[in-house]
């Protein structure tokens, strides 16, 4: 698990690509903090470490990944948000973050509003029903709040601190980024459609379930 705070920017230094799979190797300030083994988030994506450089790490990518991610489309030079996972000391900062990237942003608008940036981002009328205005939303592997939803967009608001350290201030409109909804959401909903399938949604149902 993750908490969607950014902890460094990488550079992709290298990636290799055969059918179906790929590995990308990762420069980062980040080394001292990581093992073999261990799990990192690399744009939002929770990936495994498998080999360690004095500046470096390497991270295996399989179809699945490379078929629901962003990360396919990475070359050499391109920067990227990494997360060391989370440990049960930590504090929770930001959302809690599983690192399973459900689906694939693209942007709209980026606006300029004060201190802040605003960015609209479209994506699948499938994602959207798990997004709401005030909710939690993982962009990149950054924890963020929902500020606007209409139809197939929806719209984030940037702080300078998430500008300066995330790799979101690299962004143009047209890119594409990675979508991670909040995970309870994704329970509420499933626990909703189960419910309206069987028995539909009863006013019992809800007094049980606190509501």
């Amino acid at each position: 698990m993750f908490t969607g705070l950014i902890q460094g920017i990488g550079a992709i230094l290298e990636k290799k690509a055969s059918p179906g799979s790929a590995s990308l190797k990762i420069a980062t300030s980040l080394i001292s903090k990581l093992n073999l083994g261990d799990s990192i988030a690399v744009n939002g994506v929770c990936l495994t470490v498998a080999a360690l450089g004095s500046d470096w790490f390497k991270a295996d990518m399989m179809p699945e990944t490379l078929k629901s991610t962003t990360l396919e489309y990475l070359q050499p030079g391109e920067r990227v948000n990494l997360e060391p996972a989370l440990s049960l000391a930590d504090r929770l900062g930001g959302h809690l973050v599983s690192g399973h990237v459900d689906g694939i942003g693209q942007i709209v608008k980026i606006q300029p509003q004060s201190n802040a940036v605003i960015i609209q981002i479209s994506t699948t009328s499938e994602l959207m029903k798990f997004i709401a205005l005030k909710g939690s939303i993982a962009v990149n592997g950054v924890s963020l709040t929902v500020q606007g939803v209409t139809g197939n967009q929806f719209v984030i608001s940037l702080i300078p601190h998430t500008m300066q350290t995330t790799n979101l201030q690299y962004l143009q409109t047209n890119d594409q980024v990675n979508i991670e909804v909040d995970i309870f959401a994704r329970y509420v909903a499933n626990l909703l459609e189960q419910r309206t399938a069987n028995n539909g949604l009863t006013i019992d149902f809800l007094k049980e379930h606190g509501f």
